[in-house]
């Protein structure tokens, strides 16, 4: 009798997540459960919780965590410590930043990546593996990490090239990016290449579409390298672009040959940009280049190539009584043709704000706001579909600190 029960337990879990996940669009978001802002301080907590990796379902109404579960990660570095396959079946999450074990009141780099198996949560892919592989018996799994890697220190920004078949990590204290084959749920060491000193500061990594190529920005002496790729050899190239200060976050228009790169600026409260790059020019170039204002920690181009969002800090993470504070962030949302920017809608979001994430549709965001713990789902609507309005939010355990879709 117990083991009938046990057997019938096992299916209604099995049903239940098929049912949440049959239709999902899985988004991964990393939240940093051992800092906290207190009056413009980063400071490490006394009881640190541990970091966790939250999953969610983006197509569901409204979107909401299917598992979370404990990895280790950081908030510090760009907002796009993360890195979802195209099959959704695993997820890569770098750790820029650990509690330094003889001190546990400061940090001191990280070089971990942990590899998450997802297929739990993808029931078209369980189905097409367990007719190949059989359908294992027993309780319902859930997501894990299935290995832990070591990339470089303060391992930053992370892709996965639109095959799924190589991954790439930026090591911000170390001037290097990190090299990994995948194969199936199989994440491998492939080596490392050097694209500056030790200070130039690597922060993101991204793949040209068809993968021949890749783009690290490199916060530390403002440039942008070119990487070239063929199958598991990156090599540096010679070409470099400079679009503003301090380039952070980037990332590659679907179905065009232009990327968008944001520019962190000095942090001195000054108004700062987001770039332009044209990847079909001779070579390729910045092109253009607009304000957005303080602070654009996130940035990611929508799946329909025609719109970029920007996440601006804004002087949330400064001191109560700094005249450059301000008691909210800002989420805008550009218009792209070609390579111009015009700003279509903003909206004012939480303190000390990181990533954002796209539906597959363009319409709908997940904004990360770190202080208060949550992530904002955000519907871009109107009449001429650009204008922006908070309609749920999603707790997590720790702050959000990057998240990430599989790409268009």
């Amino acid at each position: 009798m117990r083991g009938t029960s046990a057997a019938i337990l096992a299916v209604a879990l099995s049903v239940g997540i098929s049912a949440s996940t049959a239709h999902a669009q899985l988004a991964v978001s990393v939240n940093d459960g051992k800092v906290r802002l207190v009056d413009g301080k980063l400071e490490v907590q006394k009881t640190p919780q541990p970091d966790t990796v939250a999953i969610i379902d983006l197509r569901a109404t409204p979107p909401r965590i299917l598992a979370q579960i404990e990895a280790p990660g950081s908030v510090v570095g760009p907002p796009l410590s993360v890195a979802v396959s195209p099959r959704e079946d695993i997820a890569l999450v770098t750790s820029a930043r650990r509690i330094d074990p003889a001190d546990p009141t400061r940090q001191i780099p990280d070089d971990r990546v942990s590899v998450i198996d997802l297929t739990p949560l993808n029931p078209g892919l369980l189905r097409r593996l367990g007719s190949a592989v059989g359908v294992s018996k027993g309780p319902a799994p859930v997501p894990k990490v299935v290995a832990t890697l070591q990339a470089g220190m303060g391992a930053s920004g992370v892709s996965i090239n639109r095959a799924g078949t190589l991954a790439l990590v930026a090591n911000r204290d170390e001037g290097t990016v990190s090299i990994f084959s995948i194969k199936g749920s199989t994440v491998t060491p492939a080596g490392k290449v050097t694209v500056g000193s030790d200070k130039s500061g690597p922060s993101h990594v991204v793949f040209s579409l068809d993968g021949r190529h890749a783009f690290v920005t490199r916060d530390g002496d403002h440039r942008i390298a070119v990487l070239s790729v063929d199958g598991s050899k990156v090599e540096l190239t010679k070409r470099e672009m400079a679009a503003g200060l301090r380039p952070y976050a980037i990332d590659v228009a679907a179905k065009s040959a232009v990327a968008v790169v944001s520019n962190l600026g000095a942090g001195l409260g000054d108004a700062d940009t987001i770039s332009v790059i044209d990847l079909k020019a001779d070579p390729m170039r910045v092109v253009n280049t607009v304000t957005v204002g303080p602070s654009p920690q996130g940035m990611k181009i929508s799946p329909d190539g025609k719109f970029v969002a920007v996440v601006l800090g804004n002087g949330t993470d400064r001191p109560a009584n700094s005249p450059l504070y301000n008691a909210n962030g800002l989420l805008q949302i550009w218009a792209r043709n070609g390579t111009q920017l015009t700003k279509a809608a903003e909206v004012p979001i939480g303190k000390w704000c990181e990533g954002v994430a796209w539906s597959r549709n363009s319409r709908t965001l997940l904004v990360q706001c770190t202080a208060e713990q949550e992530i904002s789902v955000i519907r871009f609507t109107g009449l001429t579909g650009r204008s922006l309005q908070k309609t749920s939010s999603i707790k997590t355990k720790g702050g959000p600190a990057a998240i990430r879709t599989a790409e268009p």
